[in-house]
């Protein structure tokens, strides 16, 4: 997905892309998700403040502006900064 200039333009590319589910995801300032997977593929941009995706070794600081993917039941943890985050989340169900 090229990099949307609204939400509305994210959604529309994550569906023609063949993702089932797009919604805006809202993360409180210290917020921390301890490993955990999901039974969906996502693809994500955040759109404010930031966070540390940990999957295994690699962690990786995201701020605004930078996008994500995650595979399917991958294990991975979230922790978020000072100011929370928002993101922009596209979710692939089947398989």
């Amino acid at each position: 997905m090229s990099t949307p200039q609204s939400f509305e333009d994210f959604e529309s590319n994550a569906r023609a892309a063949g993702y089932d589910e797009v919604l805006v995801r809202q993360w409180q300032p210290g917020q921390v998700l301890d490993t955990h997977v999901h039974p969906f593929e996502v693809k994500a941009l955040v759109v404010a403040g930031g966070f540390t995706l940990t999957e295994g070794e690699q962690r990786r600081e995201l701020q605004a502006g930078d996008s994500f993917a995650l595979a399917r039941n991958t294990p991975h943890a979230e922790h978020y900064g000072p100011d929370g985050a928002t993101f922009w989340v596209a979710r692939r169900h089947a398989g």
